[in-house]
């Protein structure tokens, strides 16, 4: 159970961005903050106003998380990232396209130029950011250009040189007209090289030159031009600022690294996608006396790889591990790719391995036992139910279950949990196609066999095209299958799996009278279980939860079918015409005394169409 009063006790005093999460764990809002600590306690200070809706957003919120930076500008970019992942609907002000801005150097023509750009294109430029104040790009790109005189034409060169005359920056002396020629190819690149240099990093003698100018102006009482360069000065500044969470690569890299104790270790991973970081996952693991890290580590990346239908192209890790040489080209001929695990010495690599290290050092110092706890939720709780049917492997589990009311619009549900979490983007809803009335057990023959035939064609497909599972939408079959329901629902469960000569467990999840589970019905068994136990608690919330999706689909019809019209019933007639006759005659009545002439004319009828819907109105029988 996560306390939210407790865990605010636990929230450090430094940058970076939290994530909050509702009761059905999905990311409702993403922010960042100069202090985590001070922010987060913000929103469930009863005095601090946040207006109505940021009210509404914490009265939902059932968790959160966070990830610490070196940074705000850092958790800036961040916070970017994970709201165009992650899309939480309480971040409507940041929900845009809008980018952060890159200064770009035309690198490949022969007279490059420094310019302004939102997009980082593949194209022989080099870019430098992104950065937060679009303002001080510009501005630093106008300084840039005044000291080391540039040019910012459009013309094409050398193609155009000696066409047109000199413009106006080269009269004022901000510009060594490379259009006329007066400076060489060779001269101009050792201009543009030693911009390159600056953007690269080495700010400090343009930070002294104008911190000395901004003093000399000051001291000769030109205010004007001292405030000038005191702007210029702060702009270099605010690019001088480095984050490491978009690097200009563009690449797919995983960076991980480990904190561990005594007894225990948390292995904390980013995930860098097109070259942003969106997103992070922590691990508790068990460890013994005698192990060390690289051992922890080499467990780790062979047990997550396996496991993971995604293999980026590199892995950073914080030392070196056993046998990385024969990993990375096992993770090769996964990934159809070459993979590099690689150690960073330097640079931004390096202190994002950093990064991921503090992360880790912070989950194991103050996360460990809400991790153990939550993993006996989840992996324990599975575990449990897995030695009450005397089961090995299980991992994944199925639970299905039928909604009607009085045979209305009967639907099927199927929930999907793996290691004891929804998994949301498996569930799958099922409208009855041969069942009318009330009848579960035929209703769910026809869900459970369209599910694992649609599976099995899956898989043949899958075999053809020499594709994995993970390409599929039905091709994974469950390790166990749950039915809401007693020994029919299971009975009726075996007959689809022999018909399809599959052999999958499957079990009951009985009720007593007051509709509360009670036991598990297995191989013609009911097996007791310890209603205070966590995998007790598991079966309720897979029961739950398969119950409460089967219903939100069958509202969802029944809202359909609430405004269904009677005149959707006569051949012919399709919304459009539909539309038509109420927007002329307003209502049904208005329509029924209306001549079959009357309604040809009509926008969209013809005679036939009013002939049908004169008839049809006109019959005998109780409309």
């Amino acid at each position: 159970m996560f306390e939210i009063a407790e865990e605010l006790k636990k929230l450090p005093d430094q940058p970076g961005v939290y994530i909050m999460h509702d009761s059905r764990d999905a990311i409702i809002y993403i922010g960042k903050a100069v202090s985590l600590r001070k922010r987060v306690h913000q929103y469930f200070q009863a005095s601090h106003d946040e207006g109505i809706k940021k009210a509404q957003m914490v009265k939902q919120i059932a968790r959160f998380e966070y990830i610490i930076t070196d940074s705000e500008l850092e958790a800036l970019v961040l916070e970017c990232n994970l709201i165009k992942e992650h899309r939480p609907k309480y971040n409507t002000m940041l929900r845009d396209d809008k980018t952060y801005p890159y200064i770009r150097v035309t690198v490949g023509e022969d007279f490059p130029r420094v310019l302004f750009s939102r997009q980082q294109k593949k194209d022989r430029s080099r870019y430098f950011g992104p950065y937060t104040s679009a303002g001080a790009v510009k501005d630093t790109i106008e300084l840039i250009n005044k000291l080391y005189q540039l040019r910012t034409c459009n013309r094409n060169l050398p193609k155009d040189i000696g066409k047109d005359r000199p413009c106006l920056n080269y009269h004022i002396h901000q510009c060594n007209a490379p259009c006329q020629g007066y400076i060489s190819k060779e001269e101009y690149r050792q201009r543009v090289d030693a911009a390159v240099e600056f953007l690269n990093g080495n700010y400090a003698p343009i930070l002294k030159s104008l911190q000395e100018k901004m003093m000399a102006a000051s001291g000769e009482m030109q205010f004007e031009k001292a405030i000038e360069y005191r702007d210029l000065l702060n702009s270099v500044k605010q690019i001088a600022q480095k984050q490491k969470i978009t690097h200009n690569d563009g690449e797919d890299k995983d960076i991980i690294a480990l904190a561990a104790d005594d007894r225990d270790a948390v292995v904390q991973v980013f995930f860098i996608r097109d070259g942003k970081l969106i997103g992070r996952d922590h691990f508790y693991v068990k460890i013994g006396n005698e192990d060390t890290k690289e051992q922890i580590l080499t467990t780790f990346v062979k047990q997550f790889y396996s496991g993971t239908p995604f293999i980026p192209r590199e892995i950073m890790l914080p030392e070196e591990i056993d046998d990385h040489e024969v990993l990375a080209e096992w993770l090769g001929e996964k990934r159809g790719g070459k993979v590099y695990i690689r150690i960073p010495q330097k640079g931004m690599k390096e202190k994002l391995v950093e990064l991921a290290q503090k992360n880790a050092e912070l989950v194991l110092s103050q996360d460990k036992e809400k991790i153990k706890r939550e993993e006996g939720r989840t992996i324990g709780a599975m575990k449990e139910i897995a030695g009450w049917l005397d089961l090995s492997g299980l991992q994944r589990v199925e639970a299905f279950d039928i909604s009607n009311i009085n045979g209305f619009e009967t639907v099927g549900s199927m929930v999907v949990y793996e290691k004891g979490k929804p998994k949301r983007s498996d569930y799958r809803k099922f409208r009855l196609r041969t069942i009318t009335g009330p009848d579960d057990y035929a209703s769910m023959h026809e869900v459970l066999t369209r599910r694992f035939t649609h599976g099995m064609r899956e898989q043949e497909e899958m075999q053809e095209k020499e594709l994995g599972e993970e390409y599929g939408s039905f091709t994974r079959f469950p390790d166990l299958i749950m039915m809401d329901g007693g020994r029919g629902q299971v009975n009726i469960c075996l007959k689809v799996l022999e018909e399809l000569h599959l052999n999958i467990p499957v079990c009951g999840m009985v009720k007593d009278d007051n509709h509360r589970t009670r036991g598990l019905y297995y191989n013609n068994i009911e097996i007791p279980i310890d209603r205070g136990s966590e995998g007790f608690k598991l079966i309720t919330r897979i029961q739950d939860e398969a119950h409460r999706f089967a219903i939100e689909y069958h509202r969802s019809l029944r809202s359909k079918e609430q405004v269904h019209s009677i005149l959707d019933d006569i051949p012919g007639i399709g919304p459009s015409r539909r539309k038509a006759l109420m927007k002329k005659y307003q209502s049904l009545e208005a329509i029924r005394e209306a001549t079959a002439e009357d309604l040809a004319d009509t926008e969209s009828m013809n005679e036939k169409a009013a002939q049908a819907v004169y008839e049809f109105l006109h019959k005998d029988a109780v409309l």
